[in-house]
């Protein structure tokens, strides 16, 4: 067996497969939990509202993880504000009982947060890590109050630097179905213009920045706090991003033009945000990865267009 465990919460999802194959992958036992598609082998069935679920979890005789990586999230802002208190337990409540909980054993752990805690007004990005916060949206404030219960959990515990934030923009990548991914979900938007009598509005606004869930997972892979011997005086909060710079309008040009179908029932829609909408998105939350640059982890990521020509070229044999 391993002798390096590492545990992944949300390990069915669209991040946590990649981070839970990067780790399997350099010879660490790699579990990951879930809830509905748990196997009880590979990925451990975890109810993260039950505290003694997830205590369960790492107590486990024969794994007892070294790290965990907290991938589960309610991430999709629309459904957020659907389900408000659903989201506080999981994004805020779970994630201070795993912290509690992991600060008790001297397990490290690695929040995955979002660009999302930033206000992203114009002129305003990059932000650095230490940059002030100001979330547009419900989904943001909880992943910024997620933040705070980890680290503060890890401070009362004495165990500073055993807890670290990871934020992360837009992801996309290997996907079970496109609905996993805000990026990968447009590609369906470009199929469905190709029906006669569609129309379909498309922001021209707001700047994302896709960053592959292969390349986040080699990230989390290298922050291995474990290995260094002053923890406390590490970073607490690090931060990942491509550079490649797109709207979702252009994304789907790019999808388009990747296909080779014509997206001209796609409308670029640049009026911003409706300010009666109760989902609030922010105009540009470019992420600067200077604090893992200067720890000497490698930000490099794979290129926005040649994945997806290559992800494109797959799907058509």
């Amino acid at each position: 067996m391993a002798s390096k465990t590492a545990l992944v919460t949300g390990g069915t999802g669209f991040l946590g497969r990649q981070v839970v194959k990067r780790f399997a992958s350099n010879n660490w036992n790699a579990k990951g939990t879930g809830f509905s598609r748990a196997d009880g082998t590979s990925i451990l069935k975890v109810d993260l509202a039950k505290g003694e679920e997830i205590e369960r979890a790492l107590d486990e005789q024969k794994f007892r993880p070294q790290v965990v990586v907290h991938c589960a999230a309610n991430r999709f802002p629309d459904k957020v504000d659907k389900d408000p208190e659903g989201t506080r337990v999981v994004n805020v409540e779970a994630s201070r009982t795993l912290a509690r909980l992991c600060a008790q054993r001297s397990i490290l752990l690695i929040y995955i947060s979002t660009d999302y805690v930033f206000s992203g007004r114009p002129g305003e990005a990059p932000y650095e890590a230490d940059a002030e916060t100001g979330p547009t949206n419900l989904y943001g404030q909880t992943k910024l109050d997620g933040e705070r219960a980890v680290l503060d959990e890890f401070k009362a515990a004495g165990k500073e630097g055993f807890g670290v934030v990871l934020r992360v923009p837009v992801l996309y990548g290997p996907a079970e179905s496109n609905a996993e991914s805000a990026v990968n979900v447009l590609m369906d938007s470009v199929q469905k213009a190709q029906k006669e009598g569609v129309k379909i509005s498309m922001d021209h606004w707001a700047l994302r920045y896709p960053t592959n869930t292969e390349d986040v997972a080699r990230v989390c892979y290298a922050v291995r706090y474990l290995e260094a011997e002053d923890k406390a005086s590490l970073p607490k909060v690090l931060q990942f991003s491509s550079e490649d710079k797109y709207t979702k309008y252009e994304i789907c040009q790019l999808f388009g033009e990747i296909m080779g179908l014509p997206i001209d029932r796609i409308e670029p829609n640049t009026a911003g945000n409706d300010p009666n909408a109760s989902v609030q998105r922010p105009y540009d939350c470019h992420l600067s990865t200077k604090a893992l640059r200067e720890l000497g982890i490698e930000v490099w990521t794979q290129d926005f267009v040649g994945w997806w020509r290559r992800e494109c070229r797959a799907f058509r044999h």
